[in-house]
This record gives structure tokens, sequence and C-alpha cells, in this order.
């Protein structure tokens, strides 16, 4: 298994096991952290199912990533880092300010956060149940499917089932690749 594969996994692990154990803490020393995020952020990229999301997203790729780095240290730290760090850990333009960090990091939350208010709204309208939108809320089904999936079996440490996760995997990506507008 490739190291960035086994990152994932051990991330979505340890999202799993603070799930399971909500009280008890699981963090990295900043000496590991950089490397660990860097990686996790790296595999991010590279799965096709967030690139085809993200294409189709109100973000940006670099607020995409600032805003993992935001939220994957503070899960991951096991003290808090200052913004100065956190822009130290970008992939894309490393060098950055704290400043422009800052900016980048609150645009892709307002981003966020208006996305959010644009699903209730459809929601509260009943735009969603119109048929135009029924492949988008399929596909959110299936990858609800995908992860819950994905989590059971990393929970029960089962392995054998990767073939079943592929397909699932396999099936999103051509769903999102056809619904495309």
């Amino acid at each position: 298994m490739e190291l960035s594969s086994y990152l994932v996994k051990s991330y979505k692990a340890l999202l799993v096991y603070k799930t399971v154990y909500p009280d008890k803490e699981c963090r990295m020393k900043k000496s590991m952290l950089k490397e660990n995020v860097q990686k996790l952020i790296k595999s991010y990229m590279d799965d096709p199912i967030a690139n085809i999301l993200l294409k189709n997203s109100h973000l940006t790729k670099t607020q995409l990533e600032t805003l993992l780095i935001d939220v994957l240290t503070e899960n991951l730290a096991e003290n808090q880092l200052s913004f100065e760090e956190k822009a130290k850990l970008r992939l894309i333009r490393p060098s950055v300010t704290r400043g422009a960090f800052n900016r980048t990091l609150k645009q892709a939350k307002n981003n966020v956060v208006r996305s959010m208010y644009t699903i209730m709204l459809l929601g509260y309208l009943g735009v969603f149940e119109n048929s135009s939108l029924t492949p988008y809320i399929e596909i959110s089904n299936k990858l609800k499917t995908y992860i819950e999936t994905y989590k059971k079996f990393l929970k029960e440490g089962k392995t054998e089932e990767k073939e079943l996760i592929g397909i699932l995997r396999e099936e999103i990506e051509r769903m999102l690749t056809e619904s495309q507008p």
C-alpha cells in the first residue's frame, strides 16, 4: 500500500476513532504534522472524485487546500498552530504570507457557508422535488453510501471488501462525469 493511501486511511480511521471514542485525544507533534498534512492534502487533490467535485464547486483549488490545512491541523495538531505556521503547510505557493492565508481561508469559509445557505433555500422552496435535480440527489446518496461503507470497513478492520469500495467509487466517478453541467 503506498504511503499517501496509508495516510488517508489513517486519517479516516482517526475520524472513525474520534467518533467512537469522542473523549480520547489523538494528536500529532509539529515535527510529524507538516509532512502528514501535506501528504493528506496531496492525496485528496489526486482523488478523482474530489477533483470532479472541486471543479464544479464554489471553491478554488487554493481555497480548498487552505481550508483542508485549517481543518486537518485543528484535528491533528497536538498544540494549536498559528496562522503563520499553517501558511507554511501549503503546497501551492508555500511562501504565502499569514494575511494571504487568512484571506483565502475566509473566502473558502464564506463560499462554503453561502453554498449551504443555497442548499437550505432550495430545500425550503421545494426545488429539490424538481426532477431535473434528481441525478444530483442520487449522486449525493451514492456518496453517502460510499463513505458509510468505507467507514464501516475501516472500523471493522475489513480489507477484503476493497472490490466493493472500488465499484462504488467507479460508479460515483461515472455519475459525476455524466452529470456535469
